[in-house]
This record gives C-alpha cells, structure tokens and sequence, in this order.
C-alpha cells in the first residue's frame, strides 16, 4: 500500500483489523488491504485525494448488513459509522428530518416518532443499518407496498465527490454549479442517457420496485441527480449526511393471515388486496414453512397449505380500519383456504409471529450447512410471481439444494435463502449453476436481480443480461463521469468477476485469525451488525 493518508480517525493495516472488516453479511470474505475509519467530512476529503493520487481503493461501507458484497473488496474499507453528524434534528411542520449517514432507521424513528411521525420504509435490518447504507441500496421493507423504497423519501444528500468536492444535491432543485462531477455528467452522460430514453423504457425491469443498476428511469423522470446517486452503492460519491421526508405515524393497524392451497392464487390474491392500500404482504412459501415445522411447529397447522400471506392495514380511524379489515376478509375468502383477522395489537402480533420464526433457526445451523443469499433479492411482476416462486423451487430441486423462500408479495419480491451442505463436493459449482438458471428466469419474466439489496459484487456481472450493453453502456458513462479513476468502490455496478468466489464458507475461504473468524460467525448468527467493527478486537 502507498503511505497511509493524513486523517483524524483511524487507519490500520494490520492483519486483526483488516479481518475484522473481511465479512459483511451476504456470502463474501474479502481481506481489505487497510482500514480506514473518518472522523469527519475532511477526512474523507483527505481520503479520496489520497486515493486519487496513490491509485488506491475505497469500498464505503456502514454497519456491514448489506446482503450483495458491496461493503467488502481488496482496497481501503471506509468505515463509515463515525459520521452522526450531530443529533437527529426532526421539523415537524415541514415533516422533514437531518441526520449524518450512520445514524440507523431505528434512531431516526426514535427520535421522529416523538413527533408522531416516521421513515415508513422499514428494512428488517433497521435496528443497526444505517441511513447512508440505506440510500445507497435504495432500501425498502415489508412497508414497501404501500410506501415504497427509500427513494420518494430522500429530499437531500451531502456528499464527498470522488474529486474531493463537497456538495449536497436536493430534490427539485439544479445540481450545484462548479462540482467537476456534475459538469462531466451534464457534458457526456447525460445527452448519450437522453438520447437513449425509449430504450431505456424498454429495458428497465417491469417490477414495482428496482435497486439494480443506476437509476436512469428516475433521473430520466425526475432531472435530479439525487436519483442516480439513491441506490449507486457508494460508486458515485461518499454520502455524509442526508435529509429525510417524514409521515405521520398512524394511528391504528390490523393484521390478517391468509392460508392458500396453491401457488396458482398469489398473484389474484395480491390483486385482490392492493385495492385496499395495505402497508404490507409478506409471503411465508412452503420451503419457510416447512423449515418452521421442523423445530418444533406444529406441522397440522400447515398442512395442505402452499403458502401464507401476512396482511396489515394501517389508517387514522379505528372503526374505519375494523372495516376494511372486513372488506378484505370478504374479497379474499373466495379464493383462499383460511382468513384469519387482528385488530388488537396482541393478536396481530400472534398471527404475525410465524414470519418471525426462521430467523433463530437459520442462525442455529450447524457448520456443515450455512445459510447463503444467492438468489436472494429477486422482484418479478406481480403477475408472474407464482411462476418465479416455482421455478425457483424446481431449479434449487434439480440440484439437490435446500431453499427457504419467503419475501415481499404486494411488490412480487422474493427473498431466498440457500442452505448448502458444506460437505458435500462441488457445492459451489451447484450454486453458481442456480444463480445462472434464476437469473435467466428472473429476465424472462421481466424482472430484477435486486428489488431492495443492491448489486453488489454479487449481481454487477449480471447487469448486461438483465439490461442489454447499450444500457450497460450508459451505466458506464455514469461511473466515468462521477469517478473517473475509478476509486469508489470498484467492482460494485459494474462488475465482471465470478460472482461465486472468495466466499466465507467451503475450503477456498481465507484464513482468518481463528478468534476473529468466531465472532464473525457470531455476528452472523446473532444479528450483530450494530457493534462497530474495530470493538471486535476489544
């Protein structure tokens, strides 16, 4: 590595500490070169001219939950949790809020929530993952359905640019004069990416939410090159502080639980239930029922059962909710094997209870077979959903693999867990062949690799089969513009590496300090992604 840069905050390149940052959650182990933590906006200034001029690499990471491999790679980790900036600062009459990038969801809403208001998009990760990492992803949740993902409610950004320029880029207002970054796009990028419009309506997946690739359809519509830098995975800029649209919370809820018979249903069931503005539907397949049943649940409880949906209403009114909550009962019965509704809160936590089962058992695994997030992301339109979830059952079948699948239904969104047997010779090779065969369905059905998670180094070298080159090609001319030495985060959008390789788990991963390696995996197991890395080596 070139001399190490001048910053206030930490700079290691011993062996303890770069292992520390090798893991993120998703299927990668990566030893970073070094490891840098900034104390401020000036330090990563510093960072990012250092890089520029030493040819070294930086991979912006926050708390480390991102499932696709963008917050681990070979050059300099920027460890980005000490940037808070300051408390959270709400403004309830504009409903807006500003917190610095590695505030989590969970603090944001602590502190809008005493203003009766919230960040409505809600990853399951939301108690650690911060709120740079989210708009780098374009994160979602089991809200999204009603709410979307966090791009309708980012209204600003400040960011370091990979010229070392700092700048902040507001929604409905024009890029700021004199940043090199803005100037390059607007003189190359953005006529090229103007000039493609039809094609880029054509080739960009017909799904109700996308993280896959660089936005041009929500720059195209918008103008605002906030919408490229949402869900750009820290390649374009390092984001350091951003400003929040806020709703109010509401004020009631209601939960419901439908049971269906065949797969064939789902996408008339979820047609049927989005004319009532639901804020969730969330699917429990068959493979996630099964994996509950088991550790114990009761297998009569599910039987003939091919998947459950878990429905929530949220509105202002008790007794107008009490009544939808009917309305959808008496739509979907017809179609369905068994309604069950909650309008108590402690009800609805008991029908909801069973999404909540596999996270304990996935993490109890032995070392002989791990969880793996491979095909774990996929969005598919609604109509096709059944389809995806079969032919992912039947391709994971053919090779032997087990799968839990389970995910967000009112977007036709799945998520999906591997669980290899480690053991087994040739695992990986079954693997790569499974995210080749799902990735070819997901395009034929007019989907996307990544409804909320990113790309990461998992699905960039896929991008040109789900986008065509010529839409590959813009995407370049948008990394070239904002970065063109190429530091930020390399390998991340666009990629070209095998994606099943350098994984944590089978007899090529790399060798780890064997006490480091053991609490990596017990970060895994419980969800510990909200203990700054460096503290593992306390």
């Amino acid at each position: 590595m070139p001399s190490s840069p001048a910053i206030r905050g930490t700079y290691r390149t011993d062996l303890r500490a770069r292992a520390v940052y090798s893991e993120g959650a998703g299927i990668y182990r990566i030893v970073p070169a070094a490891i840098a933590r900034p104390a401020g906006t000036s330090d990563i200034v510093q960072l990012v001219r250092w890089a520029a001029g030493s040819g070294a690499s930086l991979i912006p990471r926050g708390a480390g939950s991102a499932m696709g491999g963008g917050n681990v790679g070979d050059g300099v980790v920027v460890d980005l949790t000490g940037l808070r900036h300051g408390p959270v600062t709400v403004d309830p009459e504009r409903r807006r809020a500003r917190a610095g990038a590695a505030v989590t969801w969970m603090e944001l809403n602590r502190t809008a929530g005493s203003c009766e208001l919230r960040l409505p998009p809600d990853p399951s990760s939301g108690r650690w993952a911060t709120l740079g990492g989210m708009l780098s992803t374009n994160a979602a949740g089991a809200r999204s359905v009603r709410y979307g993902s966090v791009r309708s409610w980012v209204h600003a950004a400040e960011l370091v640019t990979a010229d070392g320029q700092v700048t902040r880029l507001e929604r409905g207002r024009p890029a700021p004069a004199g940043i090199l970054a803005f100037e390059r796009f607007a003189n190359v990028a953005a006529p090229a990416i103007g000039a493609a419009t039809a094609l880029v309506g054509t080739r960009f997946p017909l799904t109700r939410k996308n993280s896959s690739g660089y936005a041009l359809d929500a720059w195209l519509a918008s103008g605002d090159l906030l919408d490229l830098l949402i869900g750009a995975e820290g390649t374009l800029g390092i984001v350091t502080a951003i400003e929040w649209r806020l709703d109010r919370h509401p004020r009631a809820s209601s939960a419901i639980r439908l049971s269906l018979a065949s797969l064939d249903v789902l996408a008339d069931v979820v047609h049927a239930l989005l004319p009532f503005n639901p804020s969730a539907i969330e699917l429990l397949d068959r493979t996630f029922l099964d994996l509950v049943t088991t550790q114990g649940a009761s297998a009569k409880a599910t039987k003939g059962i091919e998947a459950v949906l878990l429905v929530e209403l949220e509105g202002e009114d008790a007794s107008e909710l009490a009544e939808a909550t009917g309305g959808v009962a008496n739509a979907v019965r017809p179609l369905v094997l068994k309604v069950e509704t909650a309008l108590a809160e402690a009800d609805a936590r008991r029908l909801w209870a069973i999404r909540h089962a596999a996270s304990p058992i996935l993490a109890a695994l032995p070392e002989t077979r791990r969880s793996l997030q491979v095909i774990e992301d996929g969005c598919v339109p609604i109509v096709r959903l059944g389809e995806y979830v079969r032919g992912v059952r039947a391709a994971a079948a053919r090779r032997g693999l087990d799968i839990v699948l389970f995910g967000h239904a009112g977007d036709g969104h799945v998520h999906c867990n591997l669980l290899p047997e480690l053991a087994r010779t040739g695992w990986e090779a079954e693997v790569a062949a499974l995210l080749d065969e799902v990735t070819e369905l997901v395009v034929r059905l007019g989907g996307t690799p990544s409804g909320e998670h990113g790309d990461g180094r998992l699905r960039a070298p896929l991008l040109e089969r789900v986008f065509g080159p010529e839409i590959v090609g813009l995407f370049r001319l948008v990394k070239d513009a904002f970065d063109p030495h190429g530091i930020l985060n390399p390998g991340i959008k666009l990629g070209v590496a095998p994606p099943i390789t350098r994984l944590k788990a089978g007899a090529d991963a790399a060798q780890l300090p064997a006490d480091i390696a053991a609490r990596l995996r017990a970060v895994e197991r419980e969800g510990g992604y909200g203990v700054p890395r460096l503290e593992l080596l306390d």
